[in-house]
């Protein structure tokens, strides 16, 4: 489904990827962990048209989408999920919502249908859909946020720390929503500072150093390698 080769990142005279490699399989999970600064919302942002690309190609179904605006690359059928959730905090619920369907604005009846099938998803949304949505608790952001994105109907879903500020419960909720969409057959992409919950939750997972894959292989061969567990799993 989505491939990135040889991609490398520069901002002025800092290199935040050098050559990463990696790919996404249809209809599956694709983890990135490594510590701060590693280089995974780099690579994320890269992929969505967010960050500067200095050289190596990203092929989405075989085909390069190297070098184009993050706005036509949402309409291709990727579609991020940023770090800190970055709602429209002045806006209701339902306004985020139907700006996450801007690119399919012009068939306003599916658009609601989406948004519809968003607040079954999440029906604490229902409830507040005419609450601003900064206004909401984290937890319920976080839910705007994932369903926001999915409003775009993603081929590719692309999270950047779902569970960044969230309580443990919360997490967990996350993450089963997360294992659902799977489920539903989506394409998933997932940064998480919590390496244990993304190794549960990967099909494949990278493990990204100084801006470069060190280690790669199932979530759970990577969920059992020592080096691993002591990097990022504390044992």
């Amino acid at each position: 489904m989505l491939s990135v080769r040889s991609l490398r990142v520069d901002y002025g005279h800092v290199q935040a990827l050098r050559g990463v490699d990696l790919e996404a399989r249809e209809g599956e999970i694709t983890a990135i962990i490594g510590s701060n600064g590693a280089g995974k919302t780099s690579t994320l942002m890269a992929i969505s048209g967010l960050a500067p690309i200095t050289e190596g190609e990203i092929l989405l179904r075989g085909t390069s989408i190297t070098g184009r605006p993050a706005h036509e690359i949402t309409t291709l059928g990727i579609t991020q999920i940023l770090e800190g959730r970055q709602l429209f905090a002045d806006q209701s619920v339902e306004d985020n919502l139907l700006l996450g369907g801007y690119t399919r604005l012009r068939d306003r009846a599916r658009v609601r249908q989406t948004m519809e099938r968003e607040m079954d998803r999440f029906p604490i949304l229902r409830r507040r859909r005419r609450q601003l949505a900064g206004t909401l608790s984290g937890g319920e952001q976080q839910m705007l946020a994932i369903a926001r994105g999915l409003m775009s109907e993603p081929t590719v879903l692309l999270m950047d720390e779902p569970s960044m500020g969230l309580a443990p419960l919360m997490v967990q909720e996350i993450a089963r929503t997360i294992r659902s969409l799977r489920e539903e057959g989506a394409t998933i992409v997932l940064v998480e500072q919590m390496a244990s919950i993304a190794l549960q939750l990967a099909d494949r997972a990278y493990v990204l150093e100084t801006g470069r894959v060190t280690l790669s292989g199932s979530g759970r061969e990577l969920a059992s390698n020592p080096e691993v567990k002591r990097a990022y799993l504390g044992g």
